[in-house]
């Protein structure tokens, strides 16, 4: 079995993202330091998809750039995406080390 390069924190923070003229929200279940999995309703764009994704970090919306690692489906519908960071601000940093000595 492989293991993560970072462990994963449970964590629920709701988001915004947009995939071409597809505008989407949904809600990040967990997170590490170069990825983060966002359940949402209803999605429709090809595995390997960039954008940008708007991300809370207290009362600071960053901007972070993601690329499509997995997609999961529930019946007939798509209802996750697994991301992988692309660009690392330090405020994401710092937030992601807060959260883990914090745990």
């Amino acid at each position: 079995m492989q293991r993560r390069a970072f462990e994963r924190i449970p964590l629920h923070i709701s988001v915004r993202f947009s995939c071409g003229n597809d505008e989407y929200s949904g809600t990040v279940s967990n997170l590490s330091e170069k990825g983060m999995f966002i359940s949402a309703c209803n999605m429709r764009f090809p595995f390997d998809s960039e954008f940008k994704l708007v991300f809370p970090v207290e009362a600071e919306l960053l901007t972070l750039q993601v690329r499509v690692r997995r997609i999961t489906k529930t019946a007939d519908r798509y209802d996750g995406i697994g991301v992988e960071l692309l660009s690392l601000p330090q405020r994401y940093v710092d937030y992601i080390k807060s959260l883990r000595e914090n745990v």
